[in-house]
């Protein structure tokens, strides 16, 4: 005989999570990171872009110091190890993790005249292969001139 003060059925409490609650809060948060990391990647892009202006900039600057005392630029090759100037764009000290790589050539052809050394030089950075990649800006170019070049799939972006 039961006695009336127990019940026949004994009520448990629900705890943990349902399988279709935690596919579903997998899903929203797939859903987040799929719309959330193309706009971290063209942030870090746009960053990397950034740090190679100022490298260029810098560079030349020391372009000019250096034919104030020379009278003449220094024309190397992007990430050339035997010059006096920093030829990739990182400010950690190195080149091995730099996004770009820095170097030095002699002005394009003006009209019907080609510049030496002396007259005029363009610096260039070039991304680093096997460190960084960017489709959209393959590489940039600033002359003593004040001329601007840029090569690429969206060369908008690159002095931005």
């Amino acid at each position: 005989m039961r006695s009336i003060y127990q019940p026949s059925v004994r009520h448990r409490t629900q705890s943990g999570f349902t399988l279709i609650e935690l596919m579903i809060t997998v899903a929203i948060i797939g859903i987040l990171a799929a719309l959330a990391y193309p706009a971290y990647t063209d942030s870090v892009r746009k960053g990397k872009r950034a740090e190679a202006r100022a490298a260029l900039m810098n560079l030349l600057q020391q372009q000019e110091r250096y034919l104030t005392q020379m009278n003449t630029y220094v024309v190397f090759a992007a990430g050339a190890a035997d010059t006096a100037f920093k030829t990739y764009s990182s400010s950690d000290g190195t080149s091995a993790q730099s996004s770009h790589l820095l170097g030095a050539r002699k002005c394009q052809k003006i009209g019907s005249d080609t510049p030496s050394e002396k007259d005029c030089i363009e610096v260039f950075a070039v991304p680093q292969a096997g460190v960084f990649s960017d489709p959209q800006v393959t590489s940039m170019a600033i002359d003593t001139q004040g001329r601007r070049t840029c090569t690429g799939t969206q060369i908008d972006r690159c002095w931005k």
